[in-house]
Formats: C-alpha cells, sequence, structure tokens
C-alpha cells in the first residue's frame, strides 16, 4: 500500500472501503498474466459489492488463465479529496495499482445517473475522457450493464458497449485484445474486429444525424459494422458460471449476504418495465443445482442470511419445493430466507409457511397503480383482491409489516388513479384488523412512490415523462388523501427523475452536456447529497440544449430512436402494439399462459408464437 494512503485513510468515512484484503478476493502473480482487467463500478463499495452480476464476471474473468481482474470503486468525496490533494490516482483494490496501467478499464453501469461518475473516475485515473484522445489500444476503456441498451449519451467517452449478459461475451472480447495485442493491430482494426462480435455496440463506427427539428434522421454503420446489434445472452442457467466462492466484504454492505440467482428474465410483460422486456427469455435453473449452491456458499462465506433473487421470484416454479430442499439445512445453520419481488398473485399460504421458518422481516408488495383500470393498462395483472388477500394471509400468520410499491406519472394516469393508492392502503389497514392474529403488535404500513420514467426498449418508450410541477402536484393530492396514521407515505424526490429521464432517452449529443456538468463538479450525482438539478440545468443551457426535448415529448411511431441500432431481441413492432393495448386498456397474458410473439425466444432456439 502506497504510504501517502495509509497517512489520508484516518482521515475518510468507512477507510474500509478503500484497502483490499477482503476473503476471497483473488490475488494473482503478476509476472503470469499477460491482460488486466480493472472492473469499474461508478458508485460506492457498498453498492458495487451488493452487485451479483459484478461478482459473477469477476469470477469468470479470473477463472481465465493469464488475466486478472481487479475492482474498482468510485471513492466518496472526502476520499476523493484527499486522493486528488496527496496526488493519489484512482487505483484497483487487489494490487493498489493505477487504473492507467491495465490493459482494459470495464465498467458495469447499471443505472444512467452514474454516468459522471464514469467520467469522474477515469479523471481521477489520470486517463483521457474521450475515445479520440486515446489512440493507443491500451487501455481500451468499456462498459457493460442495463444502462448500455441506450449509451449514446456517453458514446464519446467509451470505447464500446457489452449489451446483454456477459458471461460468454466478456472472455470472448478478452481473447480478441489479446491476439490484436499479440498481432500489433491498430486500435480502429481492433474496433471493427470487436463490433462484428454478438452483442458488442461501437459507438464511433456509427454515423448520426439530425433533422433540423432536433430528432434523429439517419444512423450508419460504417467501416462493417452491423446494422443492428443485439443483445448476447447466456442460453443455459445451469451451464452459467455462479459465484459460490464469493468476496466477504471486511465492511457492512447494502445487501450484506448470499444472493442465490433463481432465473433470468420476467414472464410478466409489464409495460413499464425495462428489465422485464430486456432480459428476456426466462431461463430457469434447476431446483437441484440452486439447493446444491446455496449449501456450498453458506459454507463458504458464513453468512447467515440469503435472498432467493430474480426479477420476480414468486414465478419460480419449484420455489417451495426448494425452500423445502433447504428447510433442515437453514435450521442447522440458523440461515434465513429472504424472498424480495414478491408478487401479490401468487403470495400462497404454503409459501409464507416456509418464511416463517426464518424471521418476519416484512412484506414487500408493488401493485404499481391505484386502480384496476390503470394496472390494466400497464400490464400488471395483478387485483386489488389478489393483493388483499395476500396481505389477509400475511397478517394471520403473524407479520405486522407490509411495503407498497407504486409509481406516479404512469400514461393515462388521472387524479382518480393517484386517489386510488390511498384507498388501496387504507384497504390494506382493514385487511389487518380483520385478519391479524397479534393485534398487540401494531401494524406498518409503508407507501413508496416514484415518478415514472419511461425507458428505451419498453412499450412507453415512445411517452413523455409528466412535467416537474405536475409530479409534485399528484404527490401532494396523495399525500392529503393520506389520512391513516398507521400508514407512512415515502416519494421520490422529482429533480434525480426528471434527469434520469433526459439522460436514459438522450443521443449522443449529450455527451457535452455531460462533461460540462462533470467539469462544474457533477460526480456521484446518484446520490441527493451530490445531485444538483441547477448545475444540470446550467449545462445544458451551456451547450445550448433543451432538457425538456428527451423527457417530456410524445415521439412519433416512426421516429428514430437514438437507440435504434441496439436490439433487447424484442421485436419494436410488439413494443407498439403492447402500447396500444395499453390505451385500450386491454392485458396481455403472462409467458407461461401464453406466448405472445415477442420475437425474444428465437435467442434461444424456440419459436415465437403470438
Amino acid at each position: 500500500m502506497d504510504k501517502r494512503l495509509e497517512r489520508i485513510l484516518p482521515r475518510v468515512q468507512k477507510p474500509a472501503r478503500y484497502v483490499g484484503g477482503e476473503f476471497n478476493a483473488v490475488m494473482k502473480d503478476k509476472t503470469q498474466v499477460d491482460t488486466r482487467v480493472a472492473f469499474c463500478f461508478p458508485d460506492t463499495y457498498e453498492i458495487g459489492m451488493s452487485n451479483l452480476g459484478m461478482r459473477i464476471l469477476y469470477g469468470v474473468m479470473n477463472r481465465m488463465d493469464g488475466v486478472w481482474c481487479e475492482r474498482c470503486f468510485a471513492p466518496w468525496g472526502d476520499m476523493e479529496e484527499e486522493m486528488r490533494r496527496a496526488g493519489i490516482p484512482l487505483y484497483a483494490l487487489e494490487s493498489f495499482d493505477p487504473l492507467s496501467v491495465f490493459d482494459i478499464v470495464a465498467f458495469s453501469v447499471g443505472y444512467e445517473m452514474a454516468f459522471p461518475a464514469i467520467l469522474n473516475m477515469l479523471d481521477l485515473a489520470g486517463i483521457p475522457l474521450h475515445t479520440a484522445e486515446r489512440e493507443a489500444l491500451t487501455p481500451l476503456v468499456i462498459a457493460g450493464g442495463t444502462a448500455m441498451y441506450n449509451c449514446e449519451p456517453i458514446a464519446e467517452f467509451i470505447d464500446l458497449a457489452l449489451l446483454g449478459e456477459g458471461e460468454d461475451q466478456l472472455p470472448e472480447l478478452i481473447d480478441l485484445y489479446r491476439q490484436a495485442r499479440r498481432e500489433g493491430w491498430s486500435k480502429h482494426a481492433f474496433l471493427c474486429k470487436a463490433a462484428k462480435l454478438d452483442g458488442v455496440y461501437v459507438p464511433s463506427l456509427y454515423q448520426v444525424d439530425y433533422n433540423e427539428d432536433g430528432t434523429v434522421k439517419s444512423i450508419v454503420a460504417t467501416d462493417g459494422a452491423p446494422e443492428k446489434v443485439t443483445k448476447r445472452i447466456v442460453q443455459n442457467m445451469d451451464e452459467a458460471y455462479y459465484p459460490v466462492q464469493t468476496i466477504v466484504p471486511s465492511t457492512e454492505i447494502v445487501q450484506d449476504r448470499i444472493t442465490l440467482e433463481l432465473f433470468r428474465g420476467c414472464i410478466r410483460g409489464c409495460r413499464f418495465c425495462q428489465a422485464g422486456y430486456v432480459y428476456r427469455p426466462v431461463r430457469n435453473r434447476s431446483e437441484k443445482l440452486l439447493a446444491r449452491y446455496a449449501r456450498a456458499a453458506v459454507e463458504d462465506s458464513g453468512y447467515q442470511e440469503m435472498t432467493l433473487s430474480s426479477l420476480s421470484t414468486s414465478d419460480f416454479p419449484p420455489l417451495v419445493e426448494l425452500c423445502d430442499d433447504l428447510e433442515e439445512y437453514c435450521a442447522q445453520k440458523h440461515l434465513n430466507l429472504s424472498l424480495p419481488s414478491l408478487r401479490a398473485d401468487n403470495f400462497s399460504m404454503a409459501l409464507m409457511e416456509r418464511l416463517q421458518k426464518g424471521r418476519k422481516t416484512g412484506l414487500t408488495f408493488a401493485p404499481e397503480a391505484g386502480t384496476q383500470r390503470l394496472r390494466d393498462a400497464i400490464n400488471k395483472n395483478v387485483t386489488e383482491e389478489d393483493l388483499l388477500e395476500s396481505c389477509r394471509r400475511a397478517f394471520a400468520g403473524g407479520y405486522n409489516a407490509v411495503k407498497l410499491y407504486f409509481m406516479l406519472g404512469l400514461p393515462t394516469e388521472t387524479d382518480e388513479d393517484v386517489l386510488g393508492i390511498a384507498d388501496v392502503a387504507a384497504h390494506v389497514m382493514h385487511a389487518w384488523r380483520e385478519s391479524a392474529s397479534n393485534k398487540n403488535r401494531g401494524v406498518r404500513i409503508t407507501v413508496s412512490t416514484s415518478w415514472f420514467v419511461p425507458k428505451p426498449h419498453t412499450a412507453f418508450q415512445w411517452e413523455p415523462q409528466i412535467s416537474i410541477e405536475e409530479y409534485e402536484r399528484r404527490v401532494k393530492l396523495l399525500r392529503e388523501a393520506m389520512t391513516t396514521k398507521t400508514v407512512t407515505y415515502n416519494w421520490h424526490a422529482a429533480p434525480t427523475s426528471f434527469m434520469e429521464a433526459v439522460i436514459s432517452r438522450g443521443d449522443r449529443r449529450l455527451c457535452k452536456v455531460l462533461e460540462t456538468a462533470f467539469r462544474k463538479g457533477a460526480k456521484l450525482d446518484a446520490w441527493e447529497e451530490y445531485f444538483s438539478l441547477e448545475r444540470w440545468m446550467e449545462s445544458f443551457a451551456e451547450c445550448g440544449i433543451d432538457p425538456h426535448f428527451y423527457a417530456n415529448r410524445m415521439r412519433a411511431k416512426d421516429e428514430i430512436m437514438p437507440w435504434s441500432v441496439i436490439s433487447s431481441g424484442v421485436d419494436e413492432r410488439y413494443l407498439w402494439r403492447e402500447r396500444e393495448r395499453a390505451y385500450a386498456g386491454v392485458t396481455t397474458p403472462d409467458c407461461r399462459t401464453h406466448c405472445n410473439g415477442c420475437g425474444a425466444n428465437a435467442l434461444i432456439g424456440r419459436a415465437c408464437d403470438g
């Protein structure tokens, strides 16, 4: 460790974030590796180390002979200030070597508001921000994660983007890079070759032109790049790598437990949900394999809590059987199982009985909308009675805390729909009164609302976001309608969601806005402590760009989207059809009930019906 680092660590919050040395961290002999990857997460250690995808890819890369993958996280403000003052560049946790000496600098990006942190981390590492400034092959700056389904706002800063799941894709790219270095390819020659790999998008190989009204006129592929880049997915989850031996952090993190991934994808098709579309199709792991992974991970790490995780965990067909398989082992190890992402329409008594074996931590449901009309419009396919029946079962079983998640600003939403959220909360309160097995403990009902952000590759990608003023009016309307004392109402701050809508729907003209905001101090903008809407608005004004053009404008059916080159595997005609069904109030059945012909099954060689 650098002596300068030793001197500054006592002066910062949570120094354990910055010292590495955790159990199961991978250490390799530098003389025995030819390729070093700095795997960067543009947020704090606590957030990044809670990310299962990062743990998976860390393991995948370190299994490769001659490759050493190390981790790097965005420092908190106090640490960054001390590092800049002491002249310490951003470094990797395993070797403490600066990022500038690594061959590949890879960012995992799941949230658009992390874009400023990417620029800040590159700058802190002493790496030029612009891909055009980095003329040599090394260091190669790449990015993956959900936010890359529209990476145009950072197109000038990354050399390439990986779309989809990286377990197979990332090793292929690294092998191609090693070949390029051995054979002395230029960076441009490498990028042209990389663009031919499935799921690799190279922004610099696409020429974008604009109409006078600011919309995209054309996107033209050059140098042999494909006209459409389709995501890459893992075909067989039972053959996919799972990090049984995973890093055990030396300090508390957000998800400080084992995360057991049951399946990928979602059968539901909620029209607002980007993850539900871009992770299609559904691919399950086998129940017996999961049970084996669970036991092995507990034995290796010593954790006493495990989350059974997926986009909609209770949709895993053998979920009860898996809980039964682990029941005796969990009892012996005093292991608590938690299940996020429960659905109100399939929360069974059998499942509740399994959850009762561990600590009752409360239940979370996401009705998303306050009326059945709006739930049908967004294709939530859950009724209020489903929710209330699940709550009755839970209250009768001894639970006394329920969290309910909703969105404000969904397409077609009216004041009646907003007030319906207060009605749902009141009805849940009544369900507790009539069903609770222990009323002496009281009840805690928490209602949380977020502001709807229309995301690329969803049925609502053409929709505008409502204005900040209108969002705040609806929050006030709901807040005044929440009269039950046992109901706590939390709502998401408006400015961050507005900027999320701007960036997630933006084109590459936002690159200069992003850089301007970074120069003005934008970095950890996913955190309220650092986010400043005023700074962003000043940056837009200086660049002569209107943010409302991106966030608050209805887009035409035939408009070329900034992300049109990128495909999630779901046919855009299907997305438009789902939008039309939303306005007609017509629901679409889940994928297990009926294949609706979205196109994603073709990614795994299945026929698409519907």
